[in-house]
């Protein structure tokens, strides 16, 4: 006969009853568990374990639909999973969410394959509800500098062209700083795949990293192409003039038309080649673009001027009066290369910050080999290395202080302009600068692993990424050039069938400045340049933030969560009160603490005992040593009895407080710990330890409350009374206390659902899921590699005035982005019907070609000085508020 043993629901793993490791009654059933772990978690919450009662199975038109709606698979890398658990956690959360049809999670394997409905969520939500869970899915992130675009229906092309791989999260191009940010599944994408995807999209193709050479060329190409072409155009001018210069005045004009189209040929053909190139490209793959616009203008006026040169009877048999706009076709063409001169060397200030990141890192490095010291590569630095620095060299690679010891200079990454003591045993960071002393160090990382590395690496990503407001823009762009060609077909339709003679010459000149008015360029510059700028000022001041989204939503905050420990604190328990009784001083309260507490490892031990070394006290030797567990500890020092510990211990001891028992209820109220101090039954003081506050805390939450308006809240693990107390130093009125790391998520979670935008600030592991589930989440680059992870703007340092900056940084950026979206809109709004000849009815203007080139080239470059003043932000200090 067969039993059927019982499941223990956490796991799923078969429990005999009898070997049972526990059981929980839960609406009238009793539930078996294999270990106290899945019982614990079990009684936590048991609905997340418990199936659905089972119901009908459905029918197959029913199955039918589903199988239809769920369309798409994301095969994802999933890290964190520690046993089968975890992997029924995530199953079962990402079951939950409205659009998954089915949801596999292997822990062997570590990684989750989920059938969803791409039109119910993205894979982004996915990823950020597995992040939710407290897990981690792997996912490559690339940055792929592409060159060939020209306006921002190249970028929409680049776009679609990746997001249509299986396997892409996310795929965001970026006009401005002419690069790809690319979020993939390994399991399912390759680098390759993403490259053929680049070149399948038209005349693009993905490049090495254009570093500042190239980039300096390509700007010298362009600027002697321009000189050309404008002395070319002066020239085509002077001949289209030549009535009014004598020495030219009496030549025929029908050699000063073959003249003209000697001289404009090479104009067209070879400095505008790129945009003609760029037109066959786009008419290949049945799209349009900038380029076609100003192909299709620019040979349209070349085309008719050529049938006028060579064929002049063709207009005569027509009764046309014989013109030519050879000068229109060339001017057009300078004028746009202008346009792009200014625009390249404005897209080189705006993505600045990266130079700058670069310029910081060191070539050389000085390393010990054997007993000799010599100077070689920093590429040629391997990990374990011992590295010697002098006064005044720049740190080459990350490590740890081994001998020496010296003041640093981060203010190139932190920001703080105070140098740093380090000693052995202390971090240093490349490319930061010695100051006073020599000191070796061993490197802990190199290459790409270096912090420095990182944070270029962050700043690129998120030079190349895109805000939310850019949406609208990009659908807009995606119509554009075709809605452009066909008003323009209309215009010269209207010109010629109803406008006054000439009509032809008035029909092919509004036609012309119809197309080369339209600028979808300035759409697709308006947000990335605010972005690439606000980013890079961000990284000035220690500030990483890691893409458009995240800048776009700091500006909404509301209300600011911070974790307490290690965020508003120091986190790490210090003394802060010395009451010695009647007989002892201070010094010596303090050096009979100390000297007990040698042997402890307790953390409240060790603050005693790094109190009494920074007071430069000797401590003494104890003959007995015992730890009472959860009171205290007793010592025999010089044949007297010690002991250091809680009220509990004085009290089970038996020794007369003479009152102290008050004092430590007032140092309680202010969140500190007494710790007891007697001497042979006598009370000989009492030691106050807290983790105190950062110094800053209390001017960050002024002036995010009264400066800025914002709700900020404390969270906190400890109790009530002591995080109050905390909270109060702080400024900080609103306080969420006693919470769970697994809970800290649910309270972001619960003020979402009040309708606030929350931002969490934390720097721990139990953090991340918070993190994750926040608007934003900001962590403290001095925190753990997980915490900085699952955040969206990363503080390098501790240092809380981050927090307002970032905030202050991205009202401005937002600011700027919808100064540029204005101007764009409206510059295209106005000046296409203009160019079509509308004010002409009433006040009989009409926009010459040319003038329609110089307003299209200089749009552009408005939208990108516009956004280069962000350069000139300066965050306002908390001590200012």
């Amino acid at each position: 006969m067969n039993i059927i043993m019982p499941k223990d629901p956490v796991c799923g793993m078969e429990v005999s009853p009898s070997k049972a490791a526990g059981s929980t009654k839960y609406k009238g059933k009793t539930y078996y568990f294999c270990s106290p772990a899945c019982k614990k978690k079990f009684d936590a919450d048991p609905a997340r374990f418990l199936r659905p009662e089972p119901q009908a199975p459905p029918t197959r038109e029913a199955k039918g639909v589903r199988k239809e709606a769920a369309t798409a698979v994301l095969d994802l890398p999933v890290e964190g999973m520690t046993c089968s658990s975890c992997a029924l956690t995530i199953k079962k959360g990402l079951g939950a969410l409205p659009g998954v049809g089915e949801a596999e999670v292997s822990f062997a394997d570590e990684r989750a394959a989920i059938e969803y409905d791409p039109t119910a969520l993205s894979p982004h939500h996915i990823i950020k509800a597995i992040e939710k869970l407290g897990y981690y899915p792997r996912i490559e992130r690339v940055v792929l500098p592409i060159e060939g675009m020209t306006c921002a229906t190249c970028a929409q092309k680049i776009e679609k062209a990746l997001r249509s791989l299986e396997g892409v999260i996310k795929a965001s191009v970026n006009l401005a700083a002419e690069e790809a940010v690319v979020e993939y599944s390994p399991l399912k994408v390759s680098l390759t795949d993403l490259k053929r995807a680049v070149a399948s999209a038209g005349a693009y193709r993905v490049v090495e990293v254009k570093e500042e050479p190239l980039r300096e060329a390509y700007y010298l190409s362009l600027k002697r192409r321009f000189v050309i072409s404008a002395l070319l155009t002066v020239l085509i001018f002077i001949g289209s003039l030549h009535r009014f210069f004598p020495l030219i005045r009496t030549i025929s004009p029908t050699y000063i038309y073959y003249a003209l189209f000697v001289l404009t040929t090479p104009v067209l053909f070879w400095v505008g080649s790129t945009f003609l190139r760029g037109a066959w490209v786009a008419l290949k793959h049945r799209s349009a673009d900038m380029n076609t616009l100003v192909a299709v203008g620019t040979t349209a006026a070349y085309l008719y001027s050529t049938a006028g040169t060579f064929y002049p009877s063709l207009f005569a048999r027509g009764g046309l009066e014989l013109h030519v706009y050879y000068d229109t076709a060339a001017a057009i063409i300078t004028l746009i290369l202008l346009g792009k001169l200014l625009e390249s060397r404005a897209k080189a200030r705006a993505s600045q910050a990266i130079r700058k990141l670069m310029d910081l890192q060191v070539k050389t490095a000085r390393v010990r080999r054997g007993d000799k010291e010599v100077d070689i590569p920093v590429e040629e630095v391997q990990i374990g290395d011992l590295v010697v620095v002098r006064p005044g060299e720049k740190v080459p690679v990350d490590g740890m202080v081994r001998e020496g010891s010296s003041a640093v200079d981060e203010s190139m990454l932190t920001g703080e302009s105070i140098p740093v003591e380090k000693k052995p045993g202390d971090e240093v960071i490349g490319a930061t600068i010695n100051k006073t002393g020599s000191f070796v160090f061993e490197t802990t990382k190199v290459g790409k692993e270096t912090f420095l590395a990182q944070v270029i690496k962050l700043v690129r990503e998120a030079q190349g990424s895109k805000a939310p407001i850019q949406r609208l823009a990009d659908r807009i762009a995606g119509i554009f050039v075709p809605a452009v060609v066909l008003i323009a077909v209309i215009t010269f339709s209207v010109w010629y069938f109803l406008g006054p003679v000439p009509s032809l010459t008035y029909a092919l000149l509004n036609f012309v400045a119809v197309l080369i008015i339209a600028c979808p360029c300035a759409l697709g510059l308006a947000t990335p340049t605010a972005i690439m700028v606000g980013t890079g000022k961000g990284a000035e001041y220690g500030i990483l933030i890691k893409g458009g989204e995240s800048l776009e939503i700091a500006h909404k905050l509301n209300t600011i969560i911070f974790d307490k420990t290690g965020t508003l604190t120091i986190g790490k328990p210090m003394v802060t009160d010395i009451i010695p009784a009647d007989s002892l001083s201070s010094g010596e309260l303090l050096k009979l603490a100390a000297t007990a507490e040698k042997g402890s490892e307790h953390p409240l031990g060790r603050a005693i005992i790094e109190r009494a070394e920074q007071e430069g006290i000797e401590l003494g030797v104890y003959e007995e040593f015992q730890a009472i567990p959860g009171k205290g500890i007793r010592v025999r020092l010089n044949g007297k009895e010690v002991l250091v510990g809680n009220l509990k211990l004085m009290e089970e001891e038996g020794i007369d407080l003479k009152g102290a028992e008050g004092q430590a209820r007032e140092l309680a109220q202010l969140g500190k710990t007494p710790m007891f101090v007697s001497l042979n039954h006598r009370i000989a003081g009492i030691i106050a330890i807290a983790d105190t506050l950062k110094e800053n805390a209390p001017a960050v939450a002024r002036q995010l409350i009264k400066g800025m308006g914002l709700e900020v809240v404390m969270l906190s693990g400890d109790n009530s009374r002591t995080a109050t107390a905390i909270a109060r130093q702080a400024g900080i009125q609103q306080v969420l206390a006693e919470v769970l790391p697994g809970d800290k998520a649910k309270e972001v979670q619960r003020l979402q659902r009040k309708g606030k935008m929350v931002a969490m600030v934390g720097d721990g592991i139990n953090d991340a899921p918070a993190l994750a589930q926040a608007d934003v989440g900001i962590a403290l680059g001095s925190g753990t590699d997980v915490a900085v992870e699952s955040s969206d703007i990363t503080l390098i340092g501790d240092n809380l005035q981050g927090v307002p900056s970032a905030i202050q940084l991205s009202k401005k950026t937002m600011r700027t982005i919808k100064q540029n979206l204005f101007w764009a809109f409206a510059y295209n709004t106005l000046g296409i019907p203009i160019a079509a000849g509308i004010l002409y009815p009433w006040w009989g203007i009409l926009l010459n070609p040319m003038v329609a080139a110089a307003a299209m080239a200089f749009s552009s470059v408005s939208v990108v000085s516009n956004s280069l003043r962000l350069r000139r932000f300066q965050p306002r200090m908390s001590d200012e508020s």
